[in-house]
């Protein structure tokens, strides 16, 4: 800890400091190699699970209903949200300082909060699907077409950088003088903040104003969408209902999951007893939660997406084999 501190007491300059420290996982010493592992092979299978349902839903000609595409955006999202933050983490988990430019820092700070609220707004997009899905089925191709597909697509990721760019760029436009130590994961927003030479009341006012817009404006439109699927489904018959049901579980379980762990990880940063090592480590569990359980919620409860993962692995071993029966042949020949 004193080579931490003496290494950020050099970065003090007068005008101004020239990098970060993330803190991370420093206090767990020899336990860092172990939150390594874990870091590491979940990620593997975030990118693993991810990309197979970006390859199926682009390749298998019967996944051509808009859910699906929405599923593969969704899918691209959770792929960039982690990538934004794991890989820097693993690096700093094998070296006793982790470092961060400045300009680093708050690029990988706005893409963050760009990206996680953008998921925001991809689930209430999803939301809308299943409600013309379910509430209007002899017109839903007509309504949900590729180009307004693409619009709402767009609108998602115009709404997550209109809630996040103000608070990012008048946390960058702050001085900062030291200390120069991010006590967090990455470069969180609230932790840099922390590191500005002057007052940042109306940095959180902002901050805090557009988050709440961000998780309303998303929150209200997923819930009046199930409130009227909910009243739909009340009027159709036992089998109509479970075939109803089935197409939202999966949706309505991600949606659970992220306002849950968003809600958790907010209530452990106001609690207390909490030590910096423990909010970070729940910060880092609950951000890669849903990434993680996604592929595998949507495998389980969708029949045709377990079908075209099971074709399109079946696929890949036969290419696979292919080649090593061409090459005996050729061999015995």
């Amino acid at each position: 800890m004193s080579e931490l501190s003496s290494f950020v007491n050099s970065t003090w300059e007068p005008d101004g400091i020239t990098f970060f420290i993330i803190q991370g996982f420093a206090g767990l010493g020899e336990k860092k190699i172990i939150i390594f592992v874990i870091l590491l092979l979940g990620y593997i299978i975030i990118l693993g699970g991810n990309s197979m349902i970006i390859f199926v839903a682009l390749t298998d000609t019967k996944l051509n209903s808009p859910m699906y595409f929405f599923l593969y955006n969704l899918a691209f999202v959770d792929i960039v949200y982690t990538t934004i933050t794991i890989p820097k983490m693993l690096s700093g988990l094998l070296t006793d300082v982790n470092t961060i430019s400045i300009l680093a820092c708050f690029v990988q700070m706005h893409f963050f909060f760009t990206v996680s609220v953008t998921e925001y707004a991809i689930l209430t997009v999803m939301a809308y699907d299943r409600y013309v899905a379910i509430c209007n089925p002899l017109r839903y191709t007509t309504i949900m077409t590729r180009t307004v597909r693409l619009l709402l697509i767009a609108g998602a990721w115009c709404f997550g950088t209109i809630c996040t760019l103000p608070a990012t760029a008048m946390t960058w436009q702050r001085s900062y003088c030291g200390p120069n130590v991010v006590i967090h994961a990455w470069c969180d927003l609230s932790s840099v903040r922390r590191l500005v030479c002057g007052d940042t009341k109306i940095d959180n006012i902002v901050s805090i104003s557009f988050a709440i817009l961000a998780l309303l404006t998303t929150g209200v439109l997923i819930l009046t969408s199930y409130v009227l699927i909910g009243v739909s489904i009340l009027r159709m018959g036992v089998t109509q209902r479970l075939k109803a049901f089935g197409t939202c579980a999966a949706h309505l379980t991600v949606v659970s999951i992220s306002y849950s762990s968003a809600s958790f990880v907010y209530i452990s940063y106001r609690v207390g007893r909490f030590s910096p090592e423990e909010r970070i480590i729940v910060s880092v569990l609950f951000s890669a939660l849903t990434p993680f359980l996604n592929p595998m919620i949507y495998s389980l409860r969708n029949k045709e997406l377990r079908e075209s993962i099971r074709r399109t692995l079946r696929r890949l071993r036969t290419v696979a084999v292919l080649p090593k029966k061409y090459f005996n042949t050729v061999s015995l020949s």
